[in-house]
């Protein structure tokens, strides 16, 4: 099979990384949206079995199928507004179920008419990377500020990937991520006590409709998933070279979100809240760590379906092994795989000096995290850089317009 001849062992470890980083950064927040729902243990495995599988299909199938990394994960935001809406509202679980399923009608139809793809073909390629410099930059950050914590291991782990950019450059994030687990481990700061395998079963529960529901629950969901998800994620799709402008036409990203879409829609009455494309594992899947070659680069997603799948089938018992990591551990690998791609953003946000504001606007807002209205600040990135942008372009245009530019022509010569 073609795939195990493309796979290599740099591409499989991002695949683990953006598993390992995209669960125990968030998993809790999806937790705490299931108990807000007063679900019972079984339920929440079911919900980890819903949204395993479900990023898992979606991840492996079109990778596999286009050869290009297709990334699809649960909106974390979305669980967040989940947890707040279900505590306010006292919604019940079927209530909360009938909400997901509408807001996943809405997605597939974003999807369907291509509408969302459109909208993000209108904005300039500095915008884009500029929002994804943001997004991402905040693991840089967290990666470095978390030597306050665990400084021996931040350290090991910098001085392990700097070498190995030096001496191994395609195996530089598996000779940290290595080193890390080594380090922790025989220091026994793996918390191997939370794990306990089991299976986890799929729990059926009726959808109830109900407009209060609707109104507190579906539209948030609904928003913040293509806002703070899914404009990212085509964001790294563009920045990673993957997008429409590539020779082969790119991923179609109508075409996944509406697979995300109608994923949700099937799996929403076992827990699926919200699946959408990813960003920040996108870009571990995405950049020159996963694979030097591009066109290989779908392993690494089709690693981290696969695992999701695994996640999907053991439900709770992966979860634990997953969140035994220390979480400086966690943050700080995250950071040092993204480097890359913070990088390659920036790059291309400031290339263009006559967009470059326009996109450190854009880049600050983004990675400022603030949240209005309950949206977050990739949306609100985006509109700050549009905006200055606008503003700059329409001055530029008034001061270089005919009608007011001097008539050097016309002036009359004077006589000598």
């Amino acid at each position: 099979m073609q795939f195990f001849k493309d796979l290599n062992l740099a591409a499989f470890t991002a695949g683990f990384v953006a598993v390992l980083v995209g669960f125990t950064s968030s998993v809790a927040i999806v937790f705490q949206a299931a108990l807000a729902f007063n679900a019972t243990p079984a339920e929440i495995a079911s919900w980890m079995w819903a949204l395993g599988i479900g990023m898992g299909v979606c991840s492996v199938i079109p990778s596999l199928w286009l050869k290009k990394p297709v990334m699809v994960a649960w909106s974390t935001p979305g669980a967040a507004v989940l947890a707040t809406a279900g505590l306010a509202g006292g919604f019940s679980m079927g209530e909360a179920v009938a909400a997901f399923m509408v807001s996943a009608a809405l997605i597939t139809l974003f999807g369907i008419t291509g509408w969302f793809e459109k909208a993000m073909n209108r904005i300039p390629v500095a915008i884009a990377s500029a929002l994804l410099a943001g997004v991402l930059a905040r693991f840089g950050i967290q990666a470095f500020a978390a030597a306050q914590t665990a400084l021996p291991l931040v350290l090991l782990m910098l001085a392990i990937y700097l070498l190995g950019k030096r001496l191994l450059p395609r195996y530089a994030v598996v000779l940290t991520l290595a080193g890390a687990i080594v380090f922790t481990a025989a220091r026994g700061q793996l918390a191997w006590s939370e794990v306990a395998f089991s299976f986890a079963m799929p729990v059926f529960t009726m959808p109830k409709f109900s407009f209060a529901a609707i109104v507190s629950m579906t539209i948030p969901l609904f928003v913040v998933t293509m806002a703070s998800q899914n404009l990212p994620g085509v964001a790294t799709i563009y920045a990673a070279g993957y997008g429409p402008d590539s020779a082969d036409g790119g991923i179609p990203i109508s075409k996944i979100i509406t697979l995300s879409g109608l994923a949700t829609l099937v799996l929403a009455p076992f827990g699926a809240f919200a699946l959408n494309l990813g960003a920040i594992t996108a870009a571990i899947c995405m950049g020159r760590e996963a694979h030097e070659d591009p066109a290989k680069r779908y392993t690494a997603a089709v690693s981290c379906g696969a695992i999701y799948i695994v996640i999907g089938i053991f439900g709770a018992a992966i979860t634990g092994l997953l969140t035994a990591f220390p979480k400086e551990l966690v943050v700080a690998i995250a950071g040092l795989a993204l480097l890359g791609s913070i990088g390659s953003g920036l790059a291309a946000a400031v290339k263009d000096e006559s967009h470059r504001e326009a996109a450190l606007i854009t880049f600050l807002v983004t990675l400022s995290g603030v949240v209005i209205a309950g949206v977050g600040s990739a949306f609100w990135g985006v509109v700050a850089g549009a905006l200055a942008l606008f503003v700059q372009q329409y001055g530029q245009q008034r001061r270089e317009s005919p009608s007011e530019a001097a008539p050097a022509d016309t002036r009359t010569p004077s006589k000598p």
